[in-house]
């Protein structure tokens, strides 16, 4: 009998979580790639989530044991009726213009995946349900069951990257998906009939706890009447537990894909080590004590902090693992709270409900809230700072949030576990006192680093170091104590950068967070988008037309312009006039190349970006700079290109980042296919590959190669504030060399060297960027 529900909550998980990245990775390309698609679609799945876990708690709670089971399997087949998942024809136009991206999104997801999504979610809540009513000798206690569930989960998201995503299309694991629904409604419908035909088991014999005679038999009605009632407290306790692990993974996530690629593996990641909590504590023998990992709260987010709050971003995969560790310590306190804390199976739908409202909650306050209020990416720290204070003391101590005591029942020995045995702490002046202190030294101490020449190294560890190595060493013990301290140190770091600029704009939507800044006197702007900068220009009006950054004239860019211009001035007839297309419009510093009778066409899919490339306040590339007409089309270049028509451009610029990512769907080999098409005869494709932490031109390379195209790399490493210089990686991509023009006898301009790279092909379904990471 429990191997029988175990299957069915092991398919059923996989199922939930294996159209999860798959979806996710369907609607990426439709909106440029962006890290909030992966967002937005948990917040979709946390919100059908708690709709199905509501559905199976007013089943069990309304329905008798054989209604209940007809209506499951009569909606999943109704449910069947929207497979395979796949976009329609008006979802796959992308978003309409002037629409909002996120809602456009959710609407998408309802209508592609909704039903049988919402059908699965029930499953866990209602099979566990059902188990419990059956003669089994752990029918008793069927939490148990939620660890095969996760393991499900588990295998799905580990699955997806490493086996489906690279060796499946996303229609054939579209199609293999709803077969698998089909077998999980064959495997629902056998526990439903085992659960009727088992009928309502003897009461144990400790059953009294929860108001019913010991020894004697009892309905549905019977448990759910007789079981204590569950206090609004100890469901807000709920609530905030499970809040704080859900929007830690969607911030962790957030962090991650900003700067390299919003792709499957880095969704699933974050999200495995989520669930992996929930394996760990609802399993029948458990690994990892209490003690442990609250002991580790305070350590890892000591580390974390110094690394966050440092502006530290290389190397990239060493400072991710810090962000995971605190996930993963984080997730398990609060989960471990959590089973600690699950009422008698009788409340068992209502407790599920009560998780699912919290994950649905962290995912409405990441993915709608916050870009909302925020115009920073402020909700991550602040959930660190929450997450250290919902762990259990070293002394006993039962924290309180807003006033509200959050401490709840919990094991005797589990209490022993997790507290040193000291008398019982309450809040008291200190825990405020004492944080302020904290804060205030590491305010001071930043100022004092100021006053010397300090590598950024230095500076940090003396500044943020030394406050962060008292507050684990004298708070860790006390968690209110300690969250409030760790918030002051965050609040102190603002006084880390010792160049004084000036924020002149700063706005967020869906799309990332933008900031224009100036320096001191007011003779450079720059936009930064999240932390990457993406263009500057001087203000002196004598040279405000002058290319910078990674777009000057001596380096790749103006190198592949003046081979491009040399070529068609050589050209015999005469050709006509330039035609550019430009991915990615930045502060529009790429204007500044245009001439008079040339046509240009900027493609961008953030509108925030447009208005301000176009706002002479900021920038003046467009509007004063640009020698010839300039028109914007907005909306994802992928989607957009082809309305032009073929061979329409004789150079297509591609240099579209969210932060320091390029979105992926732009380096494939169907992305450099419709490239093709659209490029004129002897036209020029430039590429530039600039990251910290990927090796973008070994992608470049391969896809090039594979096509039969010629392809040459520049790694500009020149850069210098005084001459607005910054290094960048670019890559040139001909059907031949002789479309390279100067080019092909520029020694910075090599061929790509098989010894030096080991080129890479990228495709829709599939971007291995664990080939392509720079360790």
């Amino acid at each position: 009998m429990a191997s029988l529900f175990a299957a069915a909550l092991f398919v059923s998980a996989f199922l939930l979580f294996w159209v999860q990245p798959l979806v996710g990775k369907t609607v990426l390309p439709l909106l440029g790639g962006t890290p909030a698609v992966w967002n937005t679609c948990m917040l979709f799945f946390q919100a059908a989530l708690l709709a199905g876990y509501a559905y199976a708690l007013a089943l069990t709670r309304w329905l008798s044991a054989r209604a209940q089971g007809l209506v499951h399997v009569g909606l999943l087949v109704v449910a069947a009726l929207a497979l395979p998942p796949a976009l329609g024809a008006d979802a796959a136009g992308g978003v309409p213009e002037g629409g909002s991206p996120a809602w456009w999104l959710l609407k998408t997801l309802l209508v592609t995946v909704g039903p049988p999504f919402l059908v699965l979610s029930a499953s866990a809540p209602l099979l566990q349900r059902w188990f419990s009513r059956t003669r089994a000798a752990s029918a008793s206690d069927p939490y148990y069951l939620y660890a095969a569930s996760n393991a499900g989960s588990l295998f799905a998201l580990l699955g997806f990257p490493v086996l489906l995503e690279p060796s499946l299309t996303l229609g054939r694991q579209g199609r293999l998906w709803a077969l698998g629904y089909g077998l999980l409604a064959v495997l629902i419908a056998a526990c439903a009939l085992a659960a009727l035909r088992a009928g309502a088991p003897p009461v144990p014999a400790d059953a009294d706890a929860e108001g019913v005679p010991a020894g004697e038999a009892f309905d549905e009605g019977a448990r759910e009447e007789n079981a204590p009632r569950v206090t609004w407290r100890r469901r807000l306790r709920w609530l905030v537990l499970a809040f704080a692990p859900s929007s830690l993974v969607l911030g962790v996530t957030t962090y991650i894909t900003t700067d390299l690629a919003a792709v499957p593996l880095l969704w699933v990641i974050p999200l495995a080590l989520y669930l992996l909590s929930f394996v760990i504590v609802f399993a029948r023998r458990r690994v990892v004590g209490p003690g442990l990992a609250g002991r580790l709260v305070p350590g890892t987010a000591v580390l974390l902090a110094l690394v966050y709050l440092s502006g530290a971003t290389e190397p990239a995969w060493f400072l991710i693992i810090f962000h995971l560790l605190f996930l993963f310590s984080a997730a398990l306190v609060c989960h471990w709270q959590l089973a600690e804390d699950r009422p008698p199976p009788a409340r068992l739908a209502e407790f599920y409900l009560c998780l699912a409202a919290g994950g649905a909650l962290g995912g409405l306050f990441n993915a709608l809230v916050a870009p909302l209020a925020f115009d920073a990416l402020v909700e991550y720290p602040l959930v660190v700072v929450l997450a250290t204070y919902l762990r259990p003391g070293f002394r006993r101590e039962r924290g309180r949030l807003l006033g509200l005591r959050l401490g709840a029942r919990r094991a005797p020995e589990t209490a022993d576990a997790l507290d040193d045995g000291g008398d019982d702490q309450r809040p008291g002046a200190l825990d405020l006192l004492l944080p302020l202190a904290i804060g205030l030294l590491a305010a001071a101490l930043l100022l004092v680093a100021r006053q010397f020449e300090l590598s950024n190294v230095e500076r940090v560890a003396l500044s943020l170091g030394v406050p962060l190595f008292l507050l684990n060493h004298l708070f860790a013990p006390r968690p209110l104590r300690f969250a409030l301290g760790l918030g002051a140190v965050m609040i102190a770091s603002a006084f880390l950068f010792e160049e004084p600029v000036r924020t002149l704009h700063a706005t967020r939507n869906f799309y990332g967070t933008h900031r224009v800044e100036a320096n001191e006197d007011d003779s450079l702007h720059w936009l930064q988008h999240g932390s990457t900068l993406h263009g500057k220009q001087y203000t002196d009006p004598a040279r405000a037309c002058e290319p910078l950054s990674y777009y000057h004239r001596e380096g790749p860019l103006g190198l592949v312009f003046n081979a491009v211009r040399a070529r068609r001035d050589a050209a015999v007839p005469a050709a006509r006039p330039l035609s550019v297309a430009v991915v990615g419009l930045g502060a529009g510093t790429t204007a500044a190349y245009a001439r008079a009778g040339e046509t240009w066409t900027f493609y961008e899919i953030d509108p925030a970006v447009v208005e301000v490339a176009r706002d002479p306040r900021y920038f003046t590339y467009l509007s004063a700079c640009a020698g010839a007409p300039v028109s914007v089309v907005v909306g994802d270049a992928r989607l957009r290109l082809r309305e032009a028509p073929e061979g329409a451009y004789d150079l297509i610029t591609l240099d579209a980042f969210s932060s320091d990512a390029v979105p992926a769907h732009l380096m494939t080999r169907e992305a450099l296919a419709l490239y093709l098409r659209k490029l004129a005869p002897g036209g020029v494709v430039a590429f530039h590959v600039s990251n910290r932490a990927l090796e973008l031109e070994r992608v470049v390379g391969g896809i090039s190669r594979e096509a039969g195209l010629v392809s040459r790399i520049f790694n500009d490493g020149r850069q210098g504030s005084e001459l607005g210089l910054d290094s960048s990686t670019w890559v040139a991509v001909a059907r031949n060399s002789e479309d390279l023009g100067q080019l092909t006898s520029d020694t910075n301009w090599p061929e790509f060297d098989p010894a030096v790279y080991k080129l890479e092909v990228w495709r829709d379904d599939f971007s291995d960027v664990l080939s392509v990471f720079r360790f």
